[in-house]
């Protein structure tokens, strides 16, 4: 029998919104079959679950799957995408005339704020690259004897 088990998800570090969800679906395990995984395909991340608890050659298997599914959504979501740009771009053109005033009058005002902040955050961000630099010089200077052989 082949299981997912809740503490195996947390050793994975699985998030905690996905461990309860499981927990509260299955308990502390399922048995892993096609159809478990049919019933609860949106319940799940699996692109998580491929790269946490699949083989290597497996996790090869299910990103090459996934990505002919990929494919195959994208071609079937095509037209219904043009059509919903199409039938909505009226609707945005007139919302983007009616707000363009207000948006370009926001950016005349905020404008000196942002250049303040950005003045600010540039002499901030400079004196935090310096620090880092000499803390990272410091420590490898530090563990120079280390032989190169571990890195």
């Amino acid at each position: 029998m082949t299981t997912i088990t809740i503490d195996q998800l947390q050793e994975a570090h699985a998030c905690s919104e996905q461990v309860d969800r499981f927990r509260e679906l299955f308990g502390k395990s399922i048995e892993v079959t096609e159809a478990a995984a049919i019933e609860y395909a949106s319940e799940f991340d699996w692109d998580w679950a491929a790269a946490y608890l699949l083989s290597h050659s497996a996790q090869a298997e299910y990103d090459r799957v996934r990505a002919l599914a990929q494919v195959e959504y994208d071609r079937v979501a095509a037209p219904a995408r043009a059509e919903y740009r199409r039938v909505t771009a009226p609707a945005r053109a007139e919302y983007d005339r009616v707000t363009a005033p207000a948006w370009a009058e926001y950016e005349r005002v905020t404008a000196p704020a942002w250049a303040e902040y950005d003045r600010v955050t540039a002499l901030a961000l400079a004196e935090y690259d310096r620090v880092i630099a000499k803390t990272f010089a410091r420590l490898y200077i530090a563990m120079i004897p280390v032989s190169n052989e571990t890195r």
